[in-house]
């Protein structure tokens, strides 16, 4: 069958979207499988299940429609027209579009993937996801406020800003939501929650919204770039470089917040918490420059991102060092460090950015490799993991993140392959320089890649901006095949025997998972609840995020900018579905 053009791509798929609106309203799970394909993914965010599943091949979709028809009652299935449908690709075209439906509790909108049978189109993967609930539709567009006005005859003599400051002090009332974290998960899901009318609170232990970004070390910059970055509700400015430097990104969250009107304490410590069963409630005992402040949200997110809790062996030895150590969390600068002998123990991207940065301040730079990291260059990795969807000319970002979450992450593993095939081909002349000098390399967890290891542990991997070509160059020393031993009272000693002299070691071992978090902050009983966060669960979704945890009333939010921008809303939908009686706790 002859490729179809833009046209042709609309009636084809209008047709399939009103046999498969009919399938699915008629409650026929035979019917709708005739319009999918054998091995076809469909991912349900919300809209058939309340919950976030992956469902992969007739059986598992049968089941999927079997056990949630009847329940969800979805109906009224429209072409959504603003953007798409459009044709991707040329070998093996796949006609890409978008639908609106309704539930009987919930707004929402769909994506389909088709593909060419036999000479018919069905569809490779389906995505039915919730974007309002009814009776509490977010505060946009059509539903935005008013805003304030003066009204005649009236005594108050209270603006825009006093009403901020009280509403932010929780003087007298509860927060319904308490997020712990002011980065970028804790802001995007309260921006949500706000939108949706909750009444949220965030407590950040640093001074300002963005330190988390602020005080890292002097030369980060974000690897993602600009199209992928944003928070929801509020894209950056046409002029935004396409790759952020940490402190410009902290003043963005600031003003995110400033912005979105969050509620936001800072320099608060949440040292005490409880959670009550039976009245459905935590207490949450927290420290604030203005005195203690007992809070009694319903519901508790933990949004400190996968750095919060830093990874740092006992090694023997270390207070008989005589120079400096650090973990590498606490690295701010080079500049310092000319002339000093320094140790880097560690090669993945914290340890590559801050061995570039000492070298480049003068300092004699050993990195120490234990075990094998995966390499991309950032000229070719990254275009080949965002695809086509979050770069210049792409969709706008409401529909690429659409399509971003209608590729189940089995899926983003199983094209991740070819992808990380590719990457490598064209970085071929600096893997070839890193093995020259014994550079240890992998493929990722099954050949894919950083985003293997990236939803695997949130680490393993190295966006080349420059540290590679030192070390291929032997400008950055390196030390292959065995790990940090012992401190000695001049250096380091290596499993291996091997002492290597220093004034500075950089301890880049990396962090914990986000539920040591948990159970530092909120106790045992409540982190053993919890699944560990990350890695790929038989369900196909991520370990822990944005979903249920296993622990009443609490949440995980977390990842990247692109993640927390499309799960956020998620998580916030389940919050708000739970409190408002839609679904039970």
């Amino acid at each position: 069958m002859a490729q179809a053009d833009g046209p042709e791509a609309r009636s084809l798929f209008a047709e399939w979207l009103i046999r498969f609106g009919a399938a699915v309203e008629g409650r026929s799970a035979s019917d709708v499988l005739t319009l999918v394909a054998g091995d076809c993914y469909w991912r349900d965010l919300l809209a058939l299940t309340w919950d976030l599943g992956t469902y992969h091949g007739e059986a598992a979709i049968e089941k999927l429609l079997v056990g949630s028809l009847d329940g969800a009652e979805a109906r009224s299935f429209a072409l959504e027209e603003t953007f798409g449908p459009r044709i991707v690709g040329s070998t093996d075209p796949t006609i890409e579009g978008f639908f609106t439906f309704e539930t009987e509790t919930a707004w929402c909108r769909g994506v389909a993937k088709l593909v060419n049978v036999d000479g018919g189109w069905v569809a490779s993967a389906v995505m039915t996801g919730v974007e309002d609930i009814k009776g509490h539709e977010r505060a946009l567009g059509e539903r935005r406020p008013i805003g304030p006005r003066h009204v005649p005859g009236t005594s108050s003599r209270s603006n825009w800003q006093d009403r901020r400051r009280v509403e932010v002090a929780f003087t007298n009332r509860e927060p319904e939501v308490v997020i712990i974290g002011a980065g970028q998960g804790g802001l995007a899901v309260a921006a949500n929650l706000r939108l949706m009318g909750v009444d949220a609170l965030i407590l950040e232990k640093s001074d300002r919204v963005g330190d988390g970004w602020r005080r890292r070390y002097h030369s980060l910059v974000l690897h993602d770039p600009v199209w992928a970055d944003s928070l929801p509700y509020l894209p950056f400015p046409e002029s935004w470089p396409i790759y952020s430097a940490k402190d410009k990104i902290a003043d963005w969250f600031e003003s995110y917040a400033a912005a979105m009107e969050l509620n936001v304490w800072t320099n608060a410590d949440l040292y005490e918490s409880s959670y009550d069963a039976a009245q459905g409630r935590w207490t949450l005992q927290v420290r604030t420059p203005e005195g203690e402040r007992v809070l009694c949200p319903r519901d508790l997110i933990l949004a400190t991102g996968a750095a919060a809790e830093v990874n740092l062996p006992d090694f023997p030895g270390r207070e008989l060092f005589g120079g400096t150590s650090y973990h590498s969390s606490q690295h701010v600068s080079g500049a310092d460090r000319a002339g000093q002998r320094v140790v880097v123990i560690g090669a993945c991207n914290s340890a590559h950015d801050i061995a570039q940065d000492l070298y480049e301040s003068g300092a004699d730079v050993t990195m120490v490799q234990r075990s094998s990291t995966h390499i991309i260059s950032q000229e070719n990795g990254i275009p080949a993991i965002f695809g086509a969807n979050f770069t210049q000319g792409g969709p706008p970002t409401e529909y690429a993140d659409l399509l971003a979450s209608a590729t189940p992450w089995p899926q983003v593993l199983e094209l991740a392959v070819e992808g990380t095939k590719q990457t490598a081909e064209k970085d071929a002349d600096l893997l070839a320089a890193l093995d020259a000098v014994g550079f240890k390399r992998n493929d990722g967890p099954g050949g894919t890649g950083l985003m293997g290891y990236a939803l695997e542990r949130g680490g393993g991997y190295y966006i080349n901006v420059g540290c590679s070509d030192l070390i291929a160059e032997r400008k950055v020393h390196l030390a292959q095949g065995a790990g940090l031993s012992a401190f000695t009272p001049t250096g380091v000693l290596l499993a291996d025997g091997r002492e290597l002299p220093a004034d500075l070691v950089v301890l880049a071992t990396g962090y914990k998972n986000m539920r040591e978090t948990a159970r530092r902050i909120l106790g045992d009983d409540i982190a053993d609840q919890c699944s560990t966060v990350l890695g790929i669960g038989e369900d196909g979704e991520i370990g822990g995020l944005y979903r249920r945890t296993g622990a009443p009333g609490f949440w995980f939010m977390g990842g990247p900018l692109a993640w927390v921008r499309i799960y956020a809303k998620h998580l916030a939908l389940q919050i708000v579905a739970i409190q408002k009686g839609v679904i039970p706790r």
